[in-house]
């Protein structure tokens, strides 16, 4: 391919067309600077494209910069003991860069020195709140045990998080820790500039679609339509898609969830209502028969407290449903063939997981772990799964740690009631 200034002919000359190819113009005069791009085959025969004129628009620099084209946050608990995540932004779409600034955090969780725990801060990009990780991933940023030697970080500890945004695309951390007078970082990320997976966008895709078919039952807006218009690419990828049609279908499923987070605010309670249906009909169906009565009793109580948040428009429904979804798990957890399946889900899902050295590592322990003769009893039947088995314990520890490996994308809510639902259907 070659570029052409329309105002001086001067011309980029012949380059491969291969995705990430760059190529520097010369803006000659102020305003418009229109270049003619034209794209020839093996043979050196043109070939014909839609729109081949770039326009720049060249104005004068301003000190107040570049306005932000998303929002950058970090994620954080809504508040401390809360299932639920929010985001904390850095900067706002629409704000000027570069930017800095600092913002107070808390400790969610204790870390002792030269332990192999962590304390995670998520960024993500764009302006979606609910759910937080329907947004563009940028990164994750830890403080480990091992990152220093003495004392410890408690719950609820003061954190400090300096920070600095410029016009690249540059996102640079850092975390000031008083309690052991140690400051760490400084990070720097990189946003806009991530290339997915395709299985993974694939299977976003999916979802998404069905995310959008279930709230359809519901709600009649036209935002849906160009939600699943927009999602379309995604779910029709080929098995070994270009790079291109894999960027082009992730940026149509953020545009469906931006869409999708539009429709629940403008039909909060209704949404609301299929949600804690949604969660009280999985737990009917599929958990109550492993609970202690106190347990069913608990769930049904927080289940109308759900609700009265509901009818009242209360701003804590979404922590209600996080506990209702946790205490789902927390029983299934209890079930050994509910982590044998989970490990075996895990397995066929590679593509999720960011560090695939540590994924690979855990998968090849639980391997060797679903070959012990205690675990094969359980899946022919010939062990009782109600006996408690150590292996089962290794393998649930096994299983928790691959859970903790950050996701591409993000973890699913309803992950836990979809890989059940294929279980017991299958």
């Amino acid at each position: 391919f070659q570029i052409v200034s329309y105002d001086t002919g001067s011309t980029s000359g012949r380059l491969p067309l291969k995705h990430g190819t760059t190529v520097d113009v010369l803006l000659t005069k102020p305003g418009e600077n229109t270049f003619k791009a034209t794209v020839y085959d093996a043979g050196g025969q043109q070939i014909p494209i839609d729109q081949n004129e770039i326009v720049i628009m060249k104005t004068a620099a301003t000190v107040e910069g570049i306005p932000a084209s998303h929002s950058i946050a970090l994620e954080v608990l809504e508040k401390l003991g809360s299932e639920r995540s929010v985001p904390a932004y850095l900067i706002r779409k629409g704000e000027k860069l570069p930017k800095e600034g600092s913002i107070n955090l808390k400790a969610a969780e204790l870390l002792e020195a030269n332990s192999s725990d962590s304390l995670d801060f998520k960024l993500w990009e764009g302006e979606i709140e609910d759910p937080i990780d329907d947004n563009r991933p940028i990164g994750i940023w830890k403080i480990e045990g091992s990152d220093f030697d003495d004392g410890v970080i408690p719950v609820n500890a003061d954190l400090k998080c300096n920070y600095k945004i410029r016009e690249g695309g540059e996102v640079n951390l850092e975390i000031e820790v008083e309690c052991i007078r140690q400051t760490f970082g400084d990070n720097v990320y990189f946003y806009g500039d991530i290339t997915p997976d395709a299985s993974q966008v694939a299977q976003e895709g999916t979802r998404i679609r069905s995310r959008i078919e279930e709230i359809k039952k519901l709600v009649d807006d036209p935002k849906l339509q160009q939600a699943e218009e927009k999602v379309k690419p995604a779910t029709q990828l080929d098995p070994d898609p270009d790079a291109e049609k894999v960027l082009s279908a992730n940026e149509g499923i953020l545009a469906a969830k931006t869409l999708l987070a539009d429709v629940r605010k403008e039909n909060l309670k209704e949404l609301r209502q299929m949600d804690l249906d949604s969660v009280v009909e999985f737990f009917d169906m599929h958990i109550r028969r492993h609970t202690r009565s106190s347990e069913a009793a608990e769930f049904d109580k927080l289940v109308e407290t759900a609700q009265r948040a509901i009818d009242n428009n209360d701003s804590d429904f979404e922590a209600h449903l996080g506990e209702l979804r946790g205490r789902n798990f927390q029983i299934l957890w209890r079930q050994d063939w509910f982590v044998i399946e989970e490990f075996n889900y895990f397995a066929n899902s590679s593509h999720l997981f960011a560090d695939q050295d540590r994924f690979e590592e855990l998968i090849h322990v639980g391997n060797l772990l679903m070959n012990h003769p205690e675990i094969q009893g359980i899946l022919s039947g010939e062990r009782e799964a109600t006996i408690r088995s150590e292996v089962v314990d290794q393998l649930r520890g096994v299983v928790a740690q691959i859970a903790s490996i950050p996701r591409i994308g993000g973890a699913d809510y309803d992950e836990m009631q979809r890989i059940t639902n294929i279980i017991l259907s299958g």
